[in-house]
């Protein structure tokens, strides 16, 4: 960017500005050591290299950025940012708009903890195994916080927080992403009912089959089709987890609401096979 195009309209912090620039009249947020440091409103700013560039014009599944940022306080910004350049350092370019959810999410954890208010999300053990990169990658935040506001995030936030790494790196809204979660672990809960076994969560056939489910109802929402089909197969060599799978697909397609391919039911009873074998070899 050009020296003197960038005229500073508001200073959040030390690290943290909001500029206009003259030659497209747009705002950004730059944040970056310093850059607000003695800096006056009006005043035009060199962008170095080092600074991260965020458009307020984009809109998030949590409202206008523009909105956000007046909500939000600079230090939650600074920290959403913070997490983004570890999930860069583990999944390379990402969707940095995000951060302005991250940050409005960030903002209420921290409200809710200082209230103790804290939540509980049934979720969060599928979220650490399905987005296992974008939990660990979230889990970076707790020192940062304990640091900066003297504050314990727990691990139900952390599982929030890894959810919206997800959505910056794959098209994929964090409400989808908590949708997909959701449809897994009612998925895992009716493998068990139907096979009559409590799956071990940290089996091999188990992270198999979680990945699968994952994948299927990816598949199912965006309309992909497998272009193999196994369900004459596997109905006679597993007629039990082929009528299991069948039910199952039939189950979450209602939650869904959408139809599961016809072929989905032989590939999932191929891993309720596997997993339900893994569980009667243990006995």
């Amino acid at each position: 960017m050009v020296f003197d195009m960038n005229r500073i309209t508001k200073v959040l912090n030390h690290n943290a500005v909001i500029v206009f620039q003259e030659h497209n009249k747009n705002e950004y947020l730059i944040i970056g050591k310093g850059i607000g440091f003695g800096k006056k409103i009006s005043e035009y700013i060199e962008i170095r290299q080092e600074d991260t560039i965020y458009s307020l014009q984009k809109l998030t599944d949590r409202g206008d950025a523009k909105e956000i940022i007046k909500a939000v306080s600079p230090i939650c910004l600074e920290l959403a940012n913070n997490v983004l350049n570890e999930a860069e350092k583990t999944f390379g370019k990402i969707d940095r708009s995000i951060l302005f959810p991250m940050a409005d999410h960030i903002e209420y954890a921290v409200s809710r903890i200082k209230n103790h208010e804290q939540i509980s999300n049934p979720l969060t053990e599928d979220i650490r195994i399905l987005f296992y990169k974008e939990y660990k990658v979230a889990q970076c935040i707790e020192p940062m916080l304990l640091e900066q506001l003297n504050i314990q995030i727990d691990e139900h936030e952390i599982g929030y927080i890894a959810l919206h790494i997800h959505s910056a790196i794959e098209d994929e809204k964090v409400s989808q992403a908590m949708q997909i979660a959701r449809a897994v672990r009612e998925c895992i809960s009716l493998v068990e009912q139907e096979t009559g076994k409590k799956i071990n969560v940290m089996s091999l056939s188990y992270n198999r089959l979680m990945n699968h489910v994952r994948y299927m109802i990816t598949r199912a929402l965006s309309g992909e089709q497998l272009k193999l089909n196994m369900n004459d197969y596997m109905e006679i060599k597993c007629p039990k987890s082929f009528q299991a799978a069948s039910m199952i697909c039939h189950e979450i397609g209602l939650s869904l609401k959408c139809n599961l391919e016809e072929a989905e039911i032989g590939y999932l009873a191929m891993h309720i096979e596997r997993v339900t074998n893994a569980e009667l070899n243990k006995e």
